[in-house]
């Protein structure tokens, strides 16, 4: 009798040890740098950042002929570049619900389909309204990108390695945001905005079917529910949380910067004093390599200064590009821009993978609020940035002088305005513990 019950138990020992694998067997099988299939998944997801940011972005550097052909204002113009930013940041939540049930993979795949399908369509728009309403479309295609990406990685990638992986996806994204821009700055000086458009659409198309190649099948992903309750009970978790609230805010005050940036840009260098080419205006973009390597490189510098640390040295970096923007100079001007960029995609890459490290369940839904708050801005960033810019230039043809009582330009101010909430938010994250 003892001899059958210590076998009955040995049994059910051995057979909890296979049915239950550990957390560090579990960890073992995920890709880490080197491993079986990390090259294909960084590669892919890089691919898919470049497709992402190449169709979100492709009309921000053509917003000066869209205005010509349609005979718009410039604040028209610029919805072409917030209705798709908009309605990524509406429907990015929902898609991450669907991409829960579904697969990551299957929802990234059909959210490029329809986007590069889309951007075929675009070239065609018969007018601002068509080309708004398309955008927009497109734009709710892609939400199913950001949220199932970050959240594919904190799932299939080694824990170590999570913040490289998220930098190198940033890092297509600052690629395709660079290409998009320099493609159609050169293809619209000879044949139009139409022409750049539909080619970065083809673009996209073969961005789109190497990554359905390229992505390694997801191991560690399990089903979710689809039940509103479910998902609204994930999402109030979410929010709760003060330190995700912090990141989220980050998120947010970063893009609106950056998208008010390269939303005038191109306006201004257009115009007096510097009165460049449009060819010659889409290859200042080539900056965004700098953004390229800040975001690959954000694993190492959250190694040697941490979260906190690295979201000071983003944001510091930020305030210091504009600034040095501001001048009539078009090297600080430049300089400038370089700042912006490489702190931009540094904090962006640092403040996502800090979403997916705090998120313990839920990553895709708390990856989805992370990416809808950065979309927000990113629309708010290009509809403020175009009207405040446009409001500034026409006082200073009138002949008004725009400055403030201690003699600093207003614009100056503005940029304070806008960078000082990102450093006090990133202040605000001593507070909280895990970071």
């Amino acid at each position: 009798m003892p001899y059958v019950s210590t076998q009955a138990s040995t049994t059910m020992g051995a057979a909890s040890t296979v049915s239950v694998p550990s957390a560090a067997s579990t960890t073992e099988s995920r890709m880490a740098p080197g491993g079986p299939g990390y090259r294909r998944m960084s590669l892919a997801l890089f691919l898919a950042g470049v497709a992402t940011f190449a169709l979100l972005y492709s009309t921000q550097a053509l917003l000066p002929l869209i205005s010509g052909d349609f005979g718009v204002t410039a604040s028209a113009a610029s919805w072409t570049v917030s209705a798709a930013t908009g309605a990524l940041a509406l429907f990015v939540l929902p898609m991450s619900a669907l991409s829960e049930r579904f697969g990551r993979r299957t929802v990234m795949t059909a959210s490029l389909g329809i986007a590069v399908t889309v951007g075929l369509l675009v070239p065609f728009a018969p007018s601002v309204g068509t080309l708004i309403a398309l955008r927009a479309v497109q734009g709710a295609a892609l939400a199913g990108l950001p949220a199932s990406a970050t959240a594919y990685l904190a799932e299939e990638v080694r824990p170590k390695a999570l913040i490289t992986a998220i930098g190198l996806f940033v890092a297509g994204n600052s690629v395709g945001g660079m290409s998009g821009r320099v493609i159609t700055g050169w293809v619209a000086q000879e044949w139009g905005w139409r022409v750049a458009v539909g080619a970065i659409g083809l673009v996209a198309v073969g961005c789109a079917v190497a990554f359905r190649l390229l992505l390694p099948a997801p191991k560690h992903f399990k089903a979710g529910s689809l039940r509103p309750r479910v998902l609204a009970r994930t999402v109030r978790g979410h929010l709760s949380n003060p330190l995700l609230r912090r990141l989220y805010a980050i998120g947010a005050l970063f893009m609106t910067v950056f998208g008010a940036v390269y939303t005038v840009i191109g306006y201004r260098l257009t115009d007096a004093p510097f009165s460049l080419p449009q060819g010659i205006v889409g290859s200042i973009f080539l900056v965004y390599l700098v953004g390229t390597v800040s975001a690959s490189a954000a694993g190492r510098l959250v190694g040697r200064l941490g979260r906190r640390g690295s979201l000071y040295l983003a944001g510091g970096t930020t305030t210091a590009g504009l600034l040095l923007s501001l001048a009539d100079s078009l090297v600080l001007v430049l300089l400038g821009l370089v700042l912006i960029t490489a702190g931009f995609f540094a904090g962006h890459a640092v403040a996502s993978s800090s979403v997916s490290h705090t998120a313990k369940e839920g990553r895709a839904q708390a990856s989805a609020l992370y990416q809808s708050a950065y979309y927000v801005g990113a629309s708010a960033g290009s509809t403020l940035g175009a009207v405040a810019f446009h409001a500034g230039d026409d006082r200073r043809r009138r002949g008004e002088k725009v400055s403030q009582p201690c003699g600093c330009p207003s614009r100056c101010v503005d940029v304070l305005q806008f960078a000082t909430p990102i450093l006090y938010e990133t202040h605000c994250l001593w507070s909280q513990p895990g970071v």
